[in-house]
Order: structure tokens, then sequence, then C-alpha cells
């Protein structure tokens, strides 16, 4: 493996799509969140994900399955990454801000 360049650890939890450790899915979409630091990664399947599809794992658990996630090392609180396949590059974009549940 390659260094490790995150700024968080490689044991820190993580939110992961249950398909890309059980089935192999490849990553199509990170997002390092805003509100809490935390990371996200995601498979190509569109739609809403349920609770019982993610998983916590450690961020070197990721790493090791697709070394490419290195190269978001740098990704900034607040912002994502995606791509189209693969072997695509990663292309990165401020986040929408989510809406405030307030009136809860």
């Amino acid at each position: 493996m390659e260094k490790w360049k995150f700024a968080d650890p490689p044991n820190v939890a993580v939110f992961v799509d249950r398909g890309i450790v059980t089935r192999g899915d490849w990553i199509a979409y990170v997002s390092h969140d805003d509100d809490d630091g935390s990371w996200q990664f995601h498979n190509s399947e569109t739609g809403p994900v349920d609770d019982g599809d993610i998983m916590i794992v450690s961020l070197q658990n990721v790493v090791r399955r697709d070394e490419s996630i290195l190269a978001l090392a740098d990704l900034p609180e607040g912002w994502c990454a995606w791509r189209g396949s693969k072997s695509s590059p990663w292309q990165r974009a401020k986040s929408r801000p989510q809406p405030s549940n307030d009136n809860e």
C-alpha cells in the first residue's frame, strides 16, 4: 500500500455501502461531511440508501479495497467526489448544503 496520506488515522470509522464490502462493488461516490468530518463511500447504485445497507468500517479497510481513494485524502470537509466508472478519474465539487431539520 502507498504511504498513508489522510489526516485521519487509518482506524477512523467511516460509512460504506454494504455492497462495497460484501460484493466488491466499486466506489463511485465519496463525501467528506461538513458537519462532523465523517467519510462516506457509496457504490454506483442509484436511489435512496437504507440504513441496513450501510456498514461502519475503518478508513484503512476502504483504502485496501481501492487504493485510488488515496487521491482523495486532501478532499476538504464539505466536499464530495465521484466518477463514472472504476477506471475514471475522480471529479470533485463542494457538496450542496444539507437542509436543516430545525422543525423536528
